[in-house]
């Protein structure tokens, strides 16, 4: 008999090796994750614009102070930080199961037999419980402990880099839309001198009322232009004071185009320098899967999926608890002593599931499942990555070639303004040319400068997708 139970014991831990495997990532990230686009691939360099902390990326020390101050005060990163807390103390009590547990149960008796005497009995004991880890069930669950700690740990750096990327875009449309106000303030100033000569004109008998009308309304909706875009600029102080945690106050900021993104030896148009994509360096493809905290995210949330696996085929496998007690006591079975004596005890327990009512199958494929979702859903999120570098690089591109396109226009339409607005003091042009004129060239003006702020979004846009701002 001790000999079949010693055979029976060595199969089982044999069998139960396998539950201490280690978790392998082997799904393979698809081919050409960014794309077959030849521009991008021109692009891509050994180093990447991700590995540059936030702070060499953006140079702008009043957007870095911001930032700052977001990072230090921002409710929804201190949620994700809070959770980190939480998934540690989870792993130090995962860990701690290995130890045995220790109690102190005193109990106390009083009985009397047919009202005889009173016999008084008592202990006093410190009992112990150590469960042994032979199929890795304490293993298993402290590693699945370990990866929701990672994955914890990169939901806040993905909260972290998703603050920092609305932190700056909201900075940058500040920019621009103090930018588009100092160009609907210097139109406003035209507009009035246009309407100030064709008012002269009219009293001169030289023009009509209908054109002084004409000019007039075209000024009042600068006017009305000019309120919306402070409106604008309010809204997105508000938003910014939100990430702050802070009430509504005016944001302090620099111009547009006094501080480059991530590139300051770019040569040029100053405004062009915020978004030259021959200045963009994407990376290699394996380079943003060690970056992106969404993918490591993903990766992790696999690997305790494959744990939280092993700890459900390991309840199949017998449990082995060893427990104890050592006391003082005063009641030896049926005898009372006085004074009491010390009393010592010691238990194993082996727990062999045979017929858990389908729990244990259920739960086992349950976790498989889970696993092969998992894993499907990695493959998912390197496709939703490929895809986000895919669509930055194209904004930057596209905002690279319409900025020269923006900026030949404005030149353009703004010669031609001078010229019609000197015909029609020479009587040689009628207001309805002026006002074409006027109105085409503040368009071209408002669109260059939205068109700036789209492509500086693009290149914030990419910095996170490849996974930038983390450090």
């Amino acid at each position: 008999m001790r000999k079949n139970i010693i055979l029976i014991f060595a199969t089982l831990t044999l069998m139960g090796c396998g539950m201490y495997n280690k978790y392998e990532q082997n799904i393979p990230a698809p081919a050409n994750v960014f794309g077959t686009s030849q521009d991008i691939k021109s692009a891509t360099g050994e180093a990447s614009i991700a590995q540059m902390s936030w702070r060499e990326f953006f140079t702008d020390p009043l957007l870095q102070q911001l930032i700052e101050q977001v990072l230090a005060n921002n409710t929804d990163l201190n949620s994700a930080r809070i959770a980190v807390e939480k998934s540690e103390a989870s792993l130090k009590a995962a860990r701690q199961a290995y130890l045995p547990a220790l109690y102190f149960a005193p109990q106390g008796t009083i009985a009397s037999f047919d009202l005889g005497a009173v016999s008084k009995t008592y202990d006093l004991p410190l009992q112990l419980s150590m469960d042994i880890d032979v199929f890795g069930s304490i293993t298993n669950k402290k590693h699945a402990a370990e990866a929701v700690l990672l994955q914890a740990q990169m939901q806040q750096e993905a909260v972290r880099a998703n603050l920092i990327s609305t932190t700056a875009q909201q900075y940058f449309l500040l920019q621009v839309l103090d930018l588009q106000l100092e160009i609907l303030t210097m139109t406003d100033s035209l507009w009035n001198t246009s309407l100030e000569t064709e008012k002269a004109l009219w009293e001169n008998g030289k023009a009509y009322s209908t054109a002084v009308n004409q000019m007039e309304a075209s000024y009042l909706s600068i006017k009305t232009q000019i309120v919306d875009n402070r409106r604008s600029i309010r809204s997105v102080e508000n938003a910014i004071c939100k990430l702050l945690g802070v009430t509504p106050q005016r944001i302090n900021r620099q111009k547009w185009g006094s501080s480059v993104l991530h590139h300051a030896e770019a040569m040029g148009d100053e405004m062009q320098r915020m978004f030259d994509t021959k200045y963009l360096k994407i990376g290699v493809p394996a380079m943003m899967l060690e970056n992106r905290p969404d993918i490591r995210m993903a990766n992790h949330a696999m690997e305790e999926a494959f744990y939280n696996t092993m700890a459900a085929r390991s309840a199949f496998y017998p449990s082995i608890t060893l427990s104890g007690s050592a006391g003082w006591t005063n009641s030896g079975g049926g005898l009372v002593v006085d004074p009491g004596k010390l009393l010592l005890s010691a238990l194993a327990s082996l727990t062999q599931p045979i017929f858990a009512r389908g729990k244990l199958v259920a739960n086992k494929k349950i976790a498989m499942l889970t696993e092969e979702d998992l894993q499907k859903k990695y493959v998912q999120t390197v496709i939703n990555a490929g895809n986000q570098v895919n669509e930055a690089m194209t904004d930057c591109q596209a905002a690279r070639e319409k900025h020269q396109y923006f900026t030949r226009q404005v030149e353009v339409l703004h010669e031609a303004y001078k010229g019609t607005h000197e015909l029609m003091d020479n009587g040689k042009a009628s207001y309805l040319e002026v006002l074409t004129a006027q109105e085409s060239l503040l368009d071209a003006q408002l669109a260059q400068a939205m068109n700036m702020y789209e492509a500086s979004e693009a290149v914030v846009a990419l910095y996170i997708a490849l996974g930038g701002g983390s450090e």
